[in-house]
């Protein structure tokens, strides 16, 4: 990759995708508690947003876009980037297999560079570097299938995976001209606020969500500080700033470290063994990453 005077951009955007591979555990341990992924995206999301609100409000920011269409835009990027995107994702496992969906949401990178390169010719990938996407592409599933060859089809489950998927290329595409207009911490709280805003049509069509929440001990409060403080709030901050100086496609290309990282915490974390098939897959997603950044 062209790390010279970008070293800290490419290294800030695989510590957030590092963050964000862990967080499986975290929610898992949330979701035995007695939690919904509603319920888990909903309250990680208010820490986030009351932590950035305190922020701005000592920093005097601007809180309304520049027009309606850009106040529009903003509602799109909470959306695709928030309530619609997580509850996809996470509904999807209820439905199909956990492998299905991690091999699915972790192909929106080919998505991403697909809608950009539609929408804008000078972001358009030439053929080493589509070569080097597809590459690390299937660097992912050799990691996530693990030499399991087999996949279980559920049209249901499969497609709220892929709507996950796509929710994430939309967002990486909106935010190019988001990045141009505003700052980072004035988007930033924008996705909190209307990724919440958008979840009340949800909640008033399963209004048991609201009222159906376990007692909440240390080991819940704790999860979920860290899924609002660090994997919601810094994390939201440093991947909107490094799609920023990067550009959509370079960062979007490192969502394809997820399943990566998720692994070597569960290595950590449980013991898992680490497989021929994830060293593999591992070097096949570095290569495809080097090659996906090459410019002509």
């Amino acid at each position: 990759m062209r790390l010279s005077g970008s070293l800290i951009y490419h290294f800030v955007a695989f510590v957030v995708v590092a963050i964000w591979g862990s967080t499986f555990v975290f929610t898992k341990l949330l979701l035995l508690s007695g939690l919904t992924p509603a319920q888990i995206f909903t309250l990680r999301f208010i820490i986030a947003y009351v932590l950035l609100l305190g922020y701005s409000l000592t920093r005097n920011h601007c809180w309304l876009s520049d027009s309606v269409k850009d106040e529009l835009l903003m509602m799109a990027l909470g959306v695709t980037g928030g309530s619609l995107y997580f509850l996809t994702e996470n509904s999807s496992m209820n439905y199909t297999t956990t492998t299905n969906t991690s091999l699915i949401v972790s192909l929106s990178p080919l998505i991403a560079s697909a809608l950009i390169s539609l929408f804008y010719t000078t972001e358009r990938l030439n053929r080493i570097q589509m070569a080097g996407t597809l590459m690390a592409a299937i660097g992912v599933a050799v990691v996530v299938l693990n030499g399991h060859f087999v996949l279980h089809l559920s049209p249901l489950g499969d497609s709220l995976a892929f709507s996950a998927a796509l929710c994430w290329g939309f967002y990486s595409l909106l935010m190019i001209p988001a990045n141009k207009k505003y700052d980072t911490v004035f988007i930033t709280r924008k996705v909190f606020f209307y990724g919440l805003l958008s979840m009340i049509p949800y909640y008033l069509f399963c209004p048991e969500e609201t009222s159906n929440l376990p007692s909440f001990n240390s080991s819940i409060l704790l999860n979920l500080l860290f899924l609002g403080c660090v994997a919601s709030m810094l994390c939201f901050l440093a991947w909107n700033w490094v799609m920023k100086k990067l550009g959509a496609v370079v960062a979007t290309n490192y969502v394809y470290f997820n399943p990566v990282t998720t692994i070597l915490f569960a290595r950590v974390v449980l013991s898992e063994q680490i497989t021929l098939y994830f060293l593999i897959g591992t070097l096949l997603i570095l290569v495809g990453m080097y090659l996906a950044d090459r410019k002509k």
